[in-house]
């Protein structure tokens, strides 16, 4: 398109004409965007933040963040005269007695849920694909900073109804805090304003649910769009994609329209879930006491693998001096609650500098990397999302005995197992696997793709015709480099090596420089051995 559109065109001159901006939103307006379905997992997560503000703010009218006691003489009438907190009243209140009150409380949990999960989804694209790589390390430690205050405001939104099951999980963190050791107390008694559960711990937890966190999370969702923005977006291979360019369509109109249209998507698809499939039935489990708990009680599908972690967790603890009226350390509490949440997101915070440390990497990165072409970052990746599945299921061991009629100490036992042996075997299989596709990607390159024409030749052997890839599958192919290796041993004639690469730490680097890097399955024509993927036509015709 040569010329702009009248669209973009007299907004930009009733701009110019005021402020001097034409030039501005000329460009920023035909920002080219790359075309590919995976770069809409990150929009998910933006619009169920959106949403979530939305229904959040109405929301906030009806509700009482107040633990004073009241009795109930709401809509619902199982609960008239019990005895709740006026969070829980109000809650109530939300579901039967305000106008679409109950369908907006189940958006608002249901878009809650697609935004943890829209993160978590869009990480792992970002992760597989290597676009943290340099120059978009920064962001990438701003999405971890995102999932980390995320799973924080669904804590505190999940705790302010004040029912039982989610009193329980109040319980859980209180036994976490307070077992933190020297400060534990401290901070129990600070967050809660005295002996669990106390009067002050709803009004608190919606002040940093509707207010700090969101706040926070909104100034960091900008500062991820503009860097975005600034660095432009990752692409994938293909034909004419190079680090240099960006194939695809239009800020405007093309990837407005998309946007727009793929919002609308995800408020139907969560309104559809609002409607159809309920979710959080407060009004069933009654208003919390501490000397009540439910049976079969499950957290948000984000808590669960800290849930799992507690379960899993041996009956350690170590008693000072020889007796708990000296002090006690309880690890079954502090090792399951800050180990798995530490490693996943210490891991993912480090990974990208980790990687450039053994690679020595330190070139722009602005094309997406297939995973089977990093064959050691998938597997790790992979190894890391078994080990938060396992936790996850385990987090549910109690339905899993009862619904299938497996002893419960059966479920802990073997999950204490897997979550040692289950990670190894991911990575193992993982690791083979792209290996194996990349041999197959050799194999295209060197004699084609697959027809299922069944040909036989003139001394009577049956073969199947091969035709070439075609141009863009080629260049898919051919955009496969060697991971970067640049510390490796490089034989005896590397020379004397540099300071930093000496002594215990530099042999470490090396090794783990020549493991990780290098090229594993090269392409044909790039070393390939070419007689041993020959076709039988080639070889008749020689």
């Amino acid at each position: 398109m040569k010329s702009v559109p009248n669209a973009v065109a007299k907004p930009a001159a009733f701009l110019d004409d005021r402020l001097g901006g034409a030039g501005f939103l000329k460009r920023n307006l035909r920002k080219i965007f790359p075309d590919h379905w995976s770069f809409l997992l990150g929009e998910i997560a933006l619009y169920s933040f959106i949403i979530l503000l939305l229904t959040g703010t109405f929301l906030t009218f009806w509700f009482k963040p107040s633990m004073l006691e009241t009795v109930y003489d709401g809509g619902y009438a199982p609960l008239k005269g019990v005895t709740m907190s006026e969070a829980y009243a109000s809650t109530l209140a939300i579901s039967f007695d305000v106008r679409g009150g109950l369908l907006i409380r189940q958006i608002h949990h249901w878009a809650a849920l697609l935004f943890v999960g829209g993160m978590m989804i869009h990480m792992l694209r970002v992760f597989f694909t290597g676009a943290y790589r340099k120059p978009r390390e920064l962001n990438w430690l701003i999405g971890v900073l995102l999932l980390t205050l995320a799973l924080a405001e669904g804590l505190t939104g999940y705790s302010l109804p004040d029912d039982l099951l989610s009193g329980a999980g109040l319980r859980i963190t209180h036994g976490v805090i307070i077992s933190l050791p020297l400060v534990g107390t401290y901070l129990a008694f600070f967050l809660f304003g005295g002996e669990f559960p106390g009067e002050d711990i709803i009004p608190r937890f919606f002040t940093l649910h509707i207010l700090l966190i969101p706040g926070i999370l909104l100034a960091l969702i900008s500062a991820h769009l503009v860097l975005m923005w600034v660095q432009k977006h990752t692409q994938m291979p293909g034909r004419g994609r190079t680090n240099a360019n960006v194939v695809g369509g239009p800020f405007f109109p093309a990837f407005m329209a998309k946007a727009g249209a793929y919002l609308l998507f995800t408020l139907a698809t969560v309104s559809g879930l609002a409607t159809f499939a309920q979710i959080n039935p407060i009004w069933l489990f009654g208003p919390y006491t501490p000397a009540s708990i439910s049976a079969g009680s499950q957290p948000d599908f984000y808590m669960g693998f800290l849930e799992g972690s507690l379960r899993l967790m041996l009956p350690w603890e170590i008693n000072l001096f020889g007796t708990a009226h000296a002090g006690t350390l309880p690890l079954n509490v502090i090792i399951p609650a800050l180990v798995p949440l530490g490693l996943i997101m210490t891991g993912l915070a480090l990974y990208p500098f980790l990687e450039r440390w053994v690679t020595g990497d330190n070139s722009e990165h602005h094309i997406a990397e297939r995973p089977r072409n990093n064959p050691h970052r998938t597997a790790i990746g992979m190894s890391a999302v078994t080990f938060y599945g396992v936790l996850w299921i385990m987090g549910a061991n109690d339905e899993i005995a009862a619904n299938f009629h497996i002893s419960l100490n059966w479920t802990t036992y073997i999950g204490r197992v897997l979550i040692f042996v289950a990670p190894v075997l991911a990575y193992v299989i993982t690791y083979r696997m792209c290996l194996g596709l990349q041999r197959s990607d050799a194999a295209q390159i060197a004699h084609g793709v697959e027809t299922g024409v069944i040909k036989r030749l003139p001394h009577g052997e049956f073969i199947e015709v091969h035709t070439p890839p075609g141009a863009d599958r080629v260049a898919v192919l051919h955009s496969k480099v060697p991971v970067p290796a640049r510390f490796a041993d490089g034989g005896p004639k590397e020379g004397v090596r540099p300071a930093r690469l000496r002594g215990p730490l530099g042999r470490l680097r090396r090794r783990m420089s020549s493991a990780y890097g290098g090229e594993k399955v090269p392409l044909d024509g790039d070393g390939h051995d070419r007689a041993a993927i020959e076709t039988p036509e080639a070889k008749d015709r020689r």
